[in-house]
């Protein structure tokens, strides 16, 4: 027997589905708030049932009763009565359903083969752009995940809540929080002053965290990540375009046992570190953290790659560092215009995931011996414009490899911008040996 291909198939529908949906609106044009939570007129596979439901909504944007007399008139007004079927098959609309109450079952069953049509359509745009070898792979790529994203958005449909189930809602959230002690609303980074100024991360933020070289910025945010995935046991998607992930995984064990990172990377310990060593690896195996180490990444790939570990490993925070060896799609364009539109990516790509989405920065010469400001950011100003938090990290000098090095170095975490919030300084604790920053107290060794 011969296999169908698919041009010969008829494409996906349920033409009783649609039918129900439309009867149930005639029996109950109350429903019609529910059906458009799901479904537009171009979801309905049959044209005769497009137009109808065009009607449906003429007649409800008008603020006219919606029942076969009236529908049909307006068909009839419109001159589209015929080509829906006429008044005969818009009368046995109503006979395709004995009651509204399944209307929502109904129309998810229509928007289902919708969706299955529109994956079909995508899938043929996809291939045919794949023939087209004027076009890059990566650009391929990205626009082929963008358009798969949309369909799968279609299923998300929005609804508004009475107070009464807000409150009940609100309270529950509420009482979550006090028997698990969560004090903050996004996700805590460890440091309390910081996280008491946030509420923590919020989803869908973009925030920047900037500093000259040197001062800090990459084991602030190791430090951070690590709070998360190994205290929390929050999944942490980290990606690190100037060091390898062996390099950052051995400054991460070197913060989480507290060894010499010196030592660590010379292999100069002693058998006492060895079991500090051990405990702490088992700590980190077990975490939720997931490293990529592509040097100087493509923007497209970057953005491909954060939504392989949302979808399967399901990352609540991203780390990026740093933005200044991301590659924009775009090379022959000025410098600051590839920052604004790797800048732009990102605050889109924390909206699309829905996670605060943190990437470093360096800023300008201008503010070596000073504290950064907004102006001070390298090479674009659409880094504050996009950036929902922008953060620096400023302290005096000092030469690492100095036996009189202080044990802690008192460094400045600066708020500087917060759209949701206030800014401020908080201080933190620098400890060189291990290269890692802990929350600024008279114990901090």
């Amino acid at each position: 027997m011969t296999t169908m291909s698919l041009k010969d198939r008829i494409p996906p529908h349920n033409d009783e589905a649609e039918r129900a949906t439309l009867g149930a609106l005639l029996l109950d044009s109350e429903s019609l708030a529910t059906v458009l939570r799901y479904l537009r007129a171009e979801d309905f596979y049959k044209n005769a049932h497009k137009k109808v439901f065009q009607a449906i909504i003429g007649l409800f944007n008008k603020g006219e009763a919606i029942d076969l007399i009236t529908l049909t008139d307006e068909l009839k007004t419109s001159g589209e009565l015929e080509s829906s079927g006429g008044a005969g098959y818009i009368s046995t609309l109503t006979s395709s359903v004995p009651t509204s109450a399944n209307v929502e079952y109904y129309a998810r069953i229509v928007q289902g083969a919708s969706i299955r049509r529109t994956l079909l359509k995508v899938a043929s745009e996809i291939i045919a752009e794949a023939y087209e070898e004027t076009q890059d792979s990566r650009t391929i790529i990205e626009e082929a995940e963008r358009k798969i994203f949309d369909v799968t958005d279609r299923q998300q449909g929005g609804s508004y809540l009475g107070a009464n189930e807000i409150i009940v809602k609100t309270i529950e959230a509420i009482e979550k929080l006090y028997h698990t002690k969560e004090n903050y609303t996004g996700v805590p980074t460890g440091f309390s002053d910081l996280d008491n100024l946030t509420s923590g991360f919020q989803n869908s933020e973009f925030i920047v965290l900037g500093s000259r070289p040197s001062i800090g910025k990459t084991a602030l945010a190791l430090t951070m990540a690590s709070n998360i995935a190994i205290r929390q046991k929050r999944s942490v998607g980290f990606f690190t375009l100037e060091m390898s992930s062996k390099a950052l995984m051995q400054r991460i064990v070197a913060a989480e046992a507290r060894i010499d990172s010196a030592k660590l990377r010379t292999g100069l310990l002693r058998p006492a570190d060895f079991h500090s060593l051990q405990e702490a690896a088992g700590r980190i195996y077990e975490a939720p953290l997931f490293i990529d180490d592509t040097p100087n990444i493509k923007l497209l790939d970057l953005r491909a790659q954060a939504r392989r570990m949302k979808s399967q490993k399901d990352i609540e925070i991203l780390f990026i560092d740093y933005i200044g060896l991301v590659e924009a799609e775009k090379r022959d364009i000025p410098r600051h215009e590839q920052v604004a539109e790797i800048s732009r990516s990102l605050k889109s790509l924390a909206r699309e995931l829905d996670i605060p989405v943190l990437a470093l920065s360096q800023v300008g010469r201008q503010s070596e011996g000073k504290a950064p400001s907004l102006a001070d950011l390298r090479e674009s100003g659409s880094l504050e414009q996009d950036a929902d938090v922008v953060m620096f990290l400023h302290r005096e000098r000092f030469e690492r490899d100095n036996r009189e090095s202080p044990n802690n170095v008192e460094t400045e975490l600066i708020v500087a911008k917060q759209r949701n919030g206030p800014v401020d300084t908080v201080r933190v604790a620098f400890i060189p040996r291990y290269t890692k920053f802990e929350p600024l107290t008279n114990e901090t060794p």
